[in-house]
């Protein structure tokens, strides 16, 4: 039976795998935890509270695993991102750069990491892994989260050159759907949107700008099906992939498809004094069909009535 690691099993992605594998026979599930506490109705996981910028704790945690998912990470919100981004460059660098000298020092025979598509250029045109081109300035807001993503892409590919762990590097979208953040602070456009419709009281939400910008979003569940279907089909030691719907949705079709979805009447209101930048990004999966047969199985109508009736459920 092989031992599976889940890196930050607390947060939103983490906790959605942990929910997938934790049910699954084939695999024991270690999972780490560092400010929130473990989730103690996952009563067959073995959890770790383990700051993973500690070399020492890192080498432990990694003794007797498999597979690695490496979805922890320091985050927070846009506030920090403008005033301290060297928070989320130093800490993830440091803390990536531990795991995956220590998965090559164990033997680990797979580590899956989610980077992000914040280092691709706007597009009216679906952009392919070859699309990004390391010339080209990152938008200055994600300067360096984008180039410390890019730098950790080169890890894993340097660190599968030893042919002894694959590495799988995921481009994702825009991801939603249970566990994720519903806060207006913190929460993303599709969360905090959902959040402002079903807690309207005067039947008018908000929208920054015209609505025109685009963007890929895809469903979490699909996310977690692609990162299976990677573990069990990669036969190379590393590979990149973009994962997303493969589709441009409108902010405004997307706010007008929650209200419909919520069964709620309501005005929308464009206030056009917030910025607003027009464009388009969506991802070219075809890579990710050819080699493990993985597409999205989720519309976006879909995603948004699983996603709705889960927040009902679930959030107070």
């Amino acid at each position: 039976m092989k031992t599976i690691l889940i890196c930050g099993a607390t947060g939103f992605i983490g906790r959605n795998l942990l929910e997938y594998y934790s049910k699954k026979n084939e695999y024991k599930v270690r999972a780490t935890h560092f400010k929130r506490p473990k989730i103690e109705e996952y009563k067959n996981v073995e959890w770790v509270n383990a700051d993973l910028r500690n070399p020492e704790i890192v080498k432990d945690v990694l003794n007797g695993i498999d597979i690695v998912l490496q979805f922890a990470a320091t985050t927070s919100g846009s506030k920090d991102i403008l005033s301290k981004p060297y928070i989320h460059v130093t800490d993830n660098a440091v803390m990536n750069s531990l795991i995956l000298r220590e998965c090559y020092e164990q033997n680990v025979k797979h580590f899956v990491f989610p980077s992000c598509t914040v280092m691709y250029q706007p597009s009216p045109n679906a952009l392919s892994e070859n699309d990004f081109n390391g010339d080209d300035e990152i938008f200055p807001t994600y300067f360096g989260v984008g180039n410390t993503k890019v730098y950790i892409e080169k890890m894993c590919n340097f660190f599968s050159r030893f042919e002894r762990t694959k590495h799988t590097v995921i481009r994702h979208s825009n991801i939603y759907g249970p566990y994720d953040k519903y806060d207006l602070e913190k929460s993303h456009m599709l969360g905090a949107t959902i959040t402002k419709v079903l807690k309207s009281t005067d039947g008018i939400i908000n929208v920054w700008g015209t609505g025109e910008e685009a963007r890929d979003l895809l469903y979490v569940d699909d996310l977690v099906n692609f990162i299976d279907k990677a573990i069990n089909n990669q036969n190379s030691f590393y590979e990149l992939f973009n994962v997303g719907l493969g589709k441009a949705i409108k902010v405004k079709e997307i706010v007008n498809k929650i209200i419909l979805h919520s069964n709620k009447e309501m005005k929308i209101n464009h206030d056009l004094t917030k910025p607003t930048i027009p464009t388009s990004l969506f991802l070219d999966c075809t890579k990710s069909k050819n080699l493990l047969n993985w597409e999205p199985e989720t519309d976006i109508d879909s995603g948004i009535i699983k996603t709705i009736t889960w927040y009902l459920q679930n959030i107070k």
